[in-house]
């Protein structure tokens, strides 16, 4: 079973108000940080959290000090028909990711059937007889994929439904897909900690990510501490299951006698899980190791010292994706596959490799 991830409580008040939203409660524009925070029962720098992640959508806009924040909620288009639009994503908890919930409340908002199966790709163990039998029985117009395997895509661009790969190993397949292109940002930020002397660089990614060998993004950082003139091994792609005890565990053998001077966190959840790891050990940031985050999330930016991570804007993967569904629903043939930028931003999290450690692991 993969980890729980828990929802911060900003994170939480952002759902509720971008339900509110998609409810039509408010017109025109949201009340004032403090009524809705006294409507809410927190503090207003949690409303002010919550707001500022809908105007990262573009669910609102600011209109000056002292003014309520506009509602721009995307308006409903005529379209040839409506379809019954499955999202397969990778574990359940992806349904409370920002941009997840954006995109099912998108396709929902302009008349299509949106809706997860009774499945994820992690519970099927992104096996693709057990998803054929799962797309057969579901009975969907059209799939949108969330970060499937090379295999699941292609069996995936042999149906006759249309599929978009959202994420995943998509390239040169017929069928369209969108995602960020991070390893020009992961050479940029690999790079930088060897600059800054560390030589002992973890990552921590998903295991469908690293067997039966190394994903693309991780084959690219391994190649970049190569070049760099750093032996890998094991040591620099570690493996150890999805779960909250067996992170903790592999976090505990890496400190345990050659911990890693810097380490790189494929998602936020494991960023966080690790931050708090590093915190009960006394270990400090970024003086006795360094982190960095491969994604972007929104509580990054109420971090002191911000977070150093991959930044990538999901709301253009989820226009995209609004767009496709409104193409194949016309009968437009649509197997465009397009890369959103990113960007590495160094943050706080990010600094000198600590003195007096040997090397090499």
């Amino acid at each position: 079973m993969p980890p729980p991830v828990f929802l911060t409580i900003s994170e939480q008040v952002a759902g509720h108000l971008r339900e509110e939203l998609f409810r039509r409660r408010w017109t025109g524009t949201i009340p004032g940080l403090h009524k809705l925070a006294e409507e809410l029962g927190v503090n207003s720098k949690t409303v002010e959290a919550a707001l500022n992640v809908l105007e990262n959508e573009g669910l609102l806009v600011r209109q000056g000090a002292g003014r309520r924040r506009r509602i721009v909620l995307p308006r409903a288009k005529k379209r040839a028909r409506s379809m019954r639009v499955a999202l397969l994503i990778s574990d359940d908890q992806d349904k409370q990711v920002g941009y997840m919930v954006e995109l099912h409340h998108m396709l929902l908002e302009v008349g299509h059937d949106a809706f997860y199966p009774e499945k994820t790709l992690g519970e099927l163990g992104m096996n693709v007889k057990r998803i054929a039998n799962l797309v057969d029985k579901t009975g969907a117009d059209a799939w949108i994929v969330g970060a499937a395997s090379r295999e699941v895509l292609e069996w995936f661009s042999q149906r006759r439904e249309p599929t978009f790969a959202m994420f995943g190993s998509y390239e040169g397949l017929p069928l369209a897909g969108m995602k960020p292109d991070k390893l020009p940002s992961l050479a940029v930020a690999s790079r930088h900690l060897v600059e800054l002397g560390h030589r002992r660089i973890v990552m921590l990614t998903r295991r469908r990510r690293r067997l039966p060998a190394p994903g693309i993004f991780e084959r690219r950082f391994l190649d970049e501490l190569e070049a760099c003139g750093i032996r890998t091994g094991d040591y620099n792609l570690p493996d150890w299951e999805e779960t909250s005890a067996d992170l903790h565990r592999i976090m505990d053998s890496l400190f345990r006698h050659t911990p890693p001077t810097a380490l790189l966190l494929d998602e936020a959840p494991f960023f966080t899980a690790a931050l708090r790891f590093l915190a009960g050990r006394g270990i400090r940031v970024p003086d006795d190791v360094s982190l960095l985050c491969a994604d972007p999330d929104p509580n990054f930016a109420w971090c002191d010292p911000p977070v150093s991570h991959i930044y990538w804007d999901s709301a253009k993967v989820v226009r995209r994706i609004v767009r496709w569904a409104a193409n194949v629903s016309n009968g437009k043939l649509d197997t465009r596959q397009t890369l959103t930028r990113a960007e590495f931003v160094a943050g706080g999290t990010i600094g000198p490799a600590p003195e007096g450690q040997s090397p090499d692991p």
